[in-house]
């Protein structure tokens, strides 16, 4: 499953003997700004704010520069094989978009759910799709093509809608259930304070709860009939705080993989993995819920040695290929692009997220071609130095 992903750059510098600049800019720095011009003050300090005074976000960003990939040659590394074998698939490529839980309201027509599911469907780069989400799962998922989607699950606290709403997600034919731990109550985020802005309790990103039978059943009247109570439902139903003794009942409501996201420490692993689960998520929220943490790279080298055979996803503080490269070689199986495409999906709707995917995917593989990486398993911790402690 070879691919040059490297080829992107063919492709622009051809444009660029035509006289066809790119229309979109080519790095992260970049895609924040026009995102920034783009979207309306309120979205925009949602998509790009962190909790607390944002020390953990840009943690996040710094830790990969702790790392040096060192270059070997001799190699012949003409050709690159990215692809990885994950949860009983082989995918072209390691990289997967993270959730986002206000991806639909990001993009200009304010389906950015559909968009971003067409991008992976171009790209065959898979996407976690959020609970959270303009459009219902099933109208998400009718544009994955041939690639594979996963389906992320904020757990409510009502077990029976807990159910259904994973029922939909087999259904609909998603591939794994991703369940987020850290994320049933909002961290202390003072962008959105600022603004005093909370997209859900103004009914924004609620398609998958005001489209599902057993939160509709709760309601005396349809959401369009009243917006309001749908709304307030939503709020006392929306987080369940998980505990160890859940963890059977997770495992319970699914035969398809199930993804426990936002582990860091090595022993929480452990107790996972013996509570039956696929794969372990690692990850931070991208510094989005809780600051003064631990940089979530620092933390996956121990992860990866608890999860032993199971596969490592990890995001928080992905900006371009060579953090894709860096993570991988410290375990990672699989990496979560999180704000890259997010702003692209601002910049420049299904096109953006596919432009920023494939430089993003261009860098990782000319990376490993220069520096002498053929395929995945080349990328070991071996590879990198430490810079700097």
């Amino acid at each position: 499953m070879s691919r040059s992903f490297g080829s992107y750059q063919d492709e622009i510098y051809a444009g660029g003997l035509r006289g066809v600049l790119p229309s979109l800019p080519m790095t992260y720095g970049g895609w924040e700004a026009g995102a920034r011009a783009a979207l309306p003050p309120s979205v925009w300090s949602y998509v790009a704010g962190g909790a607390g005074n944002e020390h953990t976000q840009r943690a996040n960003v710094a830790a990969f520069e702790d790392w040096g990939l060192v270059p070997r040659m001799f190699v012949g590394a003409e050709r690159r094989d990215l692809s990885v074998d994950l949860f009983g698939m082989r995918l072209p490529t390691p990289l997967f978009m993270a959730p986002v839980g206000v991806i639909g309201v990001c993009a200009q027509d304010g389906h950015g759910d559909l968009a971003t599911a067409r991008a992976a469907a171009r790209t065959v780069v898979p996407m976690v799709a959020s609970t959270l989400s303009v459009d219902p799962m099933e109208t998400v998922a009718a544009e994955f093509g041939g690639t594979p989607g996963f389906f992320q699950l904020y757990t409510p606290t009502d077990r029976e809608l807990a159910q259904s709403l994973v029922r939909r997600a087999e259904a609909a034919g998603f591939k794994g259930v991703v369940v987020t731990l850290d994320t049933w109550v909002t961290g202390w985020r003072p962008r959105d304070l600022a603004t005093s802005n909370f997209p859900q309790l103004r009914g924004h990103c609620l398609a998958n709860y005001t489209s599902d039978p057993v939160f509709l059943a709760q309601l005396e009247r349809s959401p369009r009939e009243d917006p309001g109570a749908a709304v307030l439902r939503w709020k006392e139903v929306f987080g369940k705080a998980l505990t160890w003794d859940d963890l059977p009942w997770l495992r319970s409501l699914t035969s398809l993989p199930l993804i426990v996201k936002g582990l860091c420490h090595p022993e929480d692993v452990r107790r996972a993995k013996d509570g039956g689960v696929d794969g372990i998520y690692c990850s931070n929220h991208g510094g989005r819920q809780a600051n003064g943490g631990l940089p979530a790279l620092d933390a996956l080298p121990a992860v990866v040695e608890a999860a032993g055979d199971l596969p490592v996803l990890f995001d928080s503080g992905i900006r371009s290929g060579t953090d894709a490269v860096k993570a991988i070689a410290l375990g990672a199986t699989a990496v979560g692009i999180g704000r890259p495409y997010a702003y692209g999906l601002a910049l420049g709707g299904a096109e953006g997220i596919v432009h920023v995917l494939r430089s993003i995917l261009a860098e990782a593989d000319l990376t490993m071609a220069v520096d002498g990486y053929p395929d995945l398993a080349a990328l070991t911790p071996d590879a990198l130095r430490r810079i700097r402690q």
